[in-house]
């Protein structure tokens, strides 16, 4: 079983920047791949970005460019830098874990964009 918690959300305006972090229970070099997806109200759960345990990183066309995702093993977290900041990013935002043949989500954080 792994626990995953996020932190790091809340209201920011247009243009600004958040840092999102997701601190799991167990070492992370056991997990083959950490990510962050998100929600919107009346929407699916898309992904946004993900972080392999080799460190190669994939993202969404609409963040690429904005987003960072890193990750420190001494910390067993994972961070998702967002800047340059949309209204459109507005969403609730869940850490995702998979071990083989398992997959575990963190409880959400909200994010909101707003002026």
């Amino acid at each position: 079983q792994v626990q995953l918690v996020e932190s790091g959300g809340g209201l920011v305006q247009p243009g600004g920047s958040l840092r999102l972090s997701c601190a799991a229970s167990i070492r992370i070099f056991s997990i083959n791949v950490m990510g962050w997806y998100r929600q919107a109200p009346g929407k699916q759960r898309d992904l946004v970005a993900v972080i392999t345990s080799g460190g190669s990183t994939h993202f969404a066309d609409s963040v690429k460019d904005r987003f960072t995702i890193s990750r420190d093993n001494a910390k067993n977290t994972v961070y998702l830098q967002m800047n340059s900041l949309k209204p459109e990013d507005t969403a609730v935002y869940y850490c995702n874990a998979v071990v083989y043949p398992a997959d575990y989500w963190g409880q959400g954080t909200q994010v909101t964009v707003s002026s």
